[in-house]
């Protein structure tokens, strides 16, 4: 009798578990993996399953998030694919982490004043191939690899929306300093927007407001003024200083389009693309008209270094000695400049109310444009560099 008990215990069909995965839609995981975004996330969601490696590449909206950037004398990255920026996986809790210095010491070569990222932490040399995940070796021994936003996207066949995000800004600029762009890129710069300030306070909630600023003059805000650059501003070094924003702001954005040449090529797909940084510094934005103008006409490259050349150019620039924003936020030396190549019509450099100069940023820096954008304008000219 007990041999019997035994026999028909060992002999039970156990049904298989159901994976309810299975039952989900191909359409629904793409939803799902798009939502992720995040190239990282989708790599270790390639691992899972046969059947999420196969989906994974049929994302059409990615987010890269950089880590680290690297010098092309820097022995490790030529398994960068020689982009100049790379993706770091590390095991430990020693994240790689990156420091930008770009400074700017001249004004007639300020290109040859810009230094690249340099990690901290030192590289594998000699990394392999660009694929989306790393091995388990990698992150058992703390080692750092390094992929270049190229070699991870290679493996994504559909993709439309591509952001890049960079570590930080590439403009060193002192503690309270403004700073901010935005340019748009065909085959070569097509307008970009600076937004600065020598200092960013915020108002004592105790203080009594300024009083309202006058939206049909420009007027009021506490400047007493008719929207005249003061003579001050050009003997103290205000304008020299202006200058060299918008100088730097340009090879930033010119360096960044020439670093985006192999991923656009490759891509065919692409019909947004956005590369910016963790600090909210700059932004460069494609769409697909412009995208598309890079792959017929190929851009033209800087002599004196890896970025596109920058166009001659038309300039036109507001500013106010002191701006009191309604949220609080006071701007001292507030400084907007808009920027378009010279070969488009003056007339075109703000179009109507300037409304694509003030859309470049976001509040309360949007309302801060709004405000200078009723001052007086003055118009400057660039040559291409």
């Amino acid at each position: 009798m007990t041999s019997s008990i035994k026999l028909d215990l060992t002999t039970r069909i156990v049904p298989e578990p159901i994976d309810h995965f299975d039952d989900l839609p191909d359409s629904l995981l793409l939803l799902i993996f798009n939502r992720i975004g995040d190239v990282k996330a989708l790599g270790r969601c390639c691992i899972v399953s046969r059947r999420f490696h196969l989906l994974v590449p049929q994302v059409d909206n990615a987010v890269v998030r950089v880590d680290c950037v690297i010098s092309d004398d820097d022995p490790s990255s030529s398994s960068s694919g020689g982009s100049g920026f790379s993706l770091s996986n590390s095991g430990g809790s020693d994240k790689s982490r990156s420091i930008l210095r770009y400074i700017v010491n001249s004004l007639i070569k300020p290109f040859q004043s810009f230094s690249q990222f340099i990690s901290n932490l030192p590289h594998k040399r000699g990394g392999g191939g660009g694929g989306l995940v790393l091995d388990d070796e990698d992150f058992d021994q703390g080692s750092v690899t390094h992929h270049s936003p190229t070699q991870v996207l290679k493996n994504f066949n559909e993709i439309k929306l591509l952001r890049i995000e960079l570590p930080s800004g590439e403009l060193g600029i002192d503690a309270g300093v403004l700073l901010k762009w935005r340019a748009e890129f065909g085959s070569t710069l097509d307008n970009c927007v600076i937004l600065g300030a020598a200092s960013v306070g915020h108002r004592n909630p105790k203080d009594e407001p300024l009083p309202a600023f006058n939206e049909s003059n420009g007027t009021g805000n506490g400047e007493g003024d008719n929207g005249s650059i003061p003579e001050s501003f050009y003997t103290n070094g205000g304008l020299k200083l202006r200058v060299v924003w918008t100088i730097s702001s340009l090879i930033a954005a010119s360096a960044r389009h020439y670093l985006l040449q192999p991923i656009i090529a490759e891509h065919k797909t692409l019909s947004n693309l956005v590369l910016t940084d963790a600090d909210g510094q700059g932004v460069l934005c494609m769409n697909k008209e412009q995208l598309e103008e890079l792959r017929v006409k190929p851009l033209s490259a800087s002599s004196a270094s890896k970025r596109t050349l920058v166009p001659a150019l038309n300039m036109r620039l507001w500013y106010a000695p002191h701006l009191d924003l309604p949220d609080g936020t006071i701007l001292k030396g507030a400084t907007l400049v808009a920027i378009r190549p010279s070969e488009h019509p003056k007339k075109d450099v703000v179009c109507g109310d300037g409304n694509w100069v003030a859309s470049a940023f976001e509040e309360p820096y949007l309302t801060a444009a709004k405000m200078l954008l009723k001052r007086r304008t003055y118009c400057l000219e660039m040559n291409s560099f």
